[in-house]
């Protein structure tokens, strides 16, 4: 929990403890995300990236399990809004899935070997090294069409991107959330760290 607790994240997500599901080991905790709206509400973009969330939940349990292939499992789960052009390329999920897989370390097409790790630079330019091992998840774009008396766009896109992975260590797991949340920013279309987005003239 410590450890968790001192990942470095953009100042565009929130981050904070929530309460973990029951039953799934000995020992959980869980945090959530949220990607910040902008600053200044009465400022609206024309090209919106809607929202993002996401939870990571931590579990261990000291006697470990086979499908974990170890003590210490992540299992993470994120929903953003995505544009239509985005939903509708038929590569969103192979890019989604390359999100984590490049901020985990983790070779795309290689996620159910043994080990890998991880050594890709943190907000303050350091080396985070992370250590992975049977990484696996889903990747899915929805639709969803309103009707009625509902508020909301007529017509919405969402990605859900649901993987587990289990750590090698428990060294280190700020990296984990680390990297939990560029691939949550990925997917809210927010530019990368030091990139700023020009305003409208």
């Amino acid at each position: 929990m410590e450890s968790l607790h001192a990942a470095r994240v953009r100042h565009e997500i929130e981050v904070g403890p929530i309460r973990p599901p029951q039953r799934l080991a000995p020992y959980s905790y869980a945090v959530g995300a949220e990607v910040r709206p902008p600053d200044d509400p009465d400022v609206v973009p024309t090209d919106s990236q809607g929202s993002a969330f996401g939870r990571l939940i931590l579990l261990y349990d000291p006697a470990g399990q086979d499908a974990w292939n170890g003590t210490i499992r992540l299992v993470a789960y994120l929903q953003a809004e995505v544009e239509a052009a985005l939903a509708m390329d038929p590569l969103l999920p192979e890019v989604a899935w390359s999100w984590l897989s490049d901020a985990l370390g983790v070779p795309v097409g290689e996620s159910s070997t043994p080990e890998h790790s991880g050594n890709g630079p943190s907000l303050d330019g350091t080396a985070r090294r992370i250590e992975v091992t049977a990484l696996g998840g889903t990747v899915t774009s929805t639709t969803s069409v309103r009707y009625g008396d509902i508020a909301g766009p007529p017509r919405a896109h969402q990605l859900e991107v649901r993987a587990s992975w289990t750590a090698l260590t428990a060294e280190g797991l700020n990296g984990h959330l680390e990297a939990f949340c560029e691939v949550l920013a990925s997917a809210a279309g927010l530019p990368p760290t030091g990139v700023t987005r020009l305003g409208a003239t």
